[in-house]
C-alpha cells in the first residue's frame, strides 16, 4: 500500500500541535490553496483510487460497480490518479475540480500522459463554477471532501451536480481516529470528539487549516441534502494491514481510521 495514505490519515487536531482559529472561509480558502499549490502533496502524499483512504480499498469494497459509459465527477481532484483509475475503466466523460490551480494542472498534466482527458475546474468545492446540474453518473470525493467550509453547500451542489438516482461516494479521515492518538502501545483521546471547531496545524514549514467533524454531522447533511445512505465502511482490510508496520497500522486495528460512504441522490 502507498504509504502515502497513512500520511494524510496521521493529520488531526489530537495528534500535532493545532491551534483554534476563527472560522473565516476567505482566509481558511487562501491558507489551503496556498497549501496544496507548494507543499501539499509533498507533505501529505496522495490518497486516490483504488484507495478511499488508509486501509480502505475499491478493489474489496466494490462501491463503484461497473463505471463504462458513465459520466465521473471528482471532487478534489489532486493530481488525477483517482480519474486516471475510472478513465481505464472506461468511463465516458471525466470532470474534475480542486482547490489548487497546482494540482489541477498536475492533473492535466498526468491524464495527458496517461492518454486520457478532462474537464478541470480550479474552484473551491463550495461555490457556483459552471459544472452542469443533473448531468453526472457518479459525483465522488477520496479524501478531499473534508476541506470543504460549507459541507451543507458543498453536499447541495452535489446533488445538484448528480441525475435523479445516481450515486455520490466519498471517504475521508475518521472522526474518531481524529481525537486519538498512540503514546506508549496505548490509545490515549487527545481531544473531544464533538469539538468541530476550526484548528490550523503548521507542518513542514506550511499551514492548513481544518475541522473534525462529528460522524452524524456527515450524515445529517446528506440526509438534509436529499440523499439516502446505502452503505457506509469504518472498518480497515485485514489484509492491508499485515502488510504495513507502525503505531498507526496498529491504530487501525483497534479503531476506524478511514470512513467511506455511497450515497444515492432520491
Amino acid at each position: 500500500m502507498d504509504k502515502s495514505s497513512d500520511r494524510t490519515n496521521m493529520i488531526g487536531g489530537g495528534e500535532v500541535g493545532a491551534i483554534s482559529v476563527d472560522m473565516d472561509k476567505r482566509s481558511i480558502h487562501e491558507t489551503n490553496s496556498l497549501f496544496w499549490d507548494t507543499k501539499g502533496t509533498d507533505v501529505l502524499g496522495a490518497t486516490a483510487l483504488p484507495f478511499y483512504g488508509a486501509f480502505v480499498s475499491e478493489e474489496k469494497c466494490q462501491l463503484f460497480g461497473d463505471v463504462s459509459g458513465k459520466k465521473m465527477l471528482e471532487i478534489g481532484c489532486g493530481g488525477g490518479q483517482s480519474l486516471q483509475y475510472l478513465g481505464e475503466r472506461k468511463a465516458s466523460e471525466l470532470w474534475g475540480m480542486d482547490l489548487s490551480e497546482n494540482q489541477i494542472e498536475k492533473t492535466k498534466q498526468h491524464l495527458t500522459a496517461c492518454g486520457l482527458s478532462a474537464t478541470l475546474i480550479c474552484s473551491p468545492m463550495e461555490e457556483e463554477c459552471g459544472i452542469p446540474e443533473e448531468y453526472f453518473d457518479f459525483v465522488y470525493s477520496i479524501y478531499a471532501i473534508g476541506w470543504t467550509t460549507d459541507l451543507e453547500g458543498t453536499f447541495r451542489r452535489i446533488a445538484s451536480y448528480l441525475k435523479k438516482d445516481r450515486v455520490f461516494i466519498f471517504s475521508w479521515s475518521h472522526p474518531i481516529h481524529k481525537c486519538v492518538a498512540v503514546e506508549n502501545d496505548r490509545l490515549v483521546f487527545k481531544k473531544c470528539y464533538f469539538d468541530e471547531s476550526w484548528y490550523s496545524v503548521n507542518l513542514s514549514e506550511s499551514t492548513l487549516t481544518l475541522s473534525d467533524r462529528k460522524l452524524s454531522t456527515y450524515v445529517n447533511a446528506l440526509a438534509k441534502e436529499g440523499f439516502v445512505i446505502e452503505q457506509m465502511i469504518e472498518e480497515s482490510d485485514d489484509e492491508i494491514i499485515q502488510s504495513s508496520n507502525g503505531d498507526f497500522a496498529k491504530k487501525a486495528k483497534m479503531l476506524p481510521v478511514t470512513f467511506v460512504i455511497k450515497a444515492r441522490k432520491l
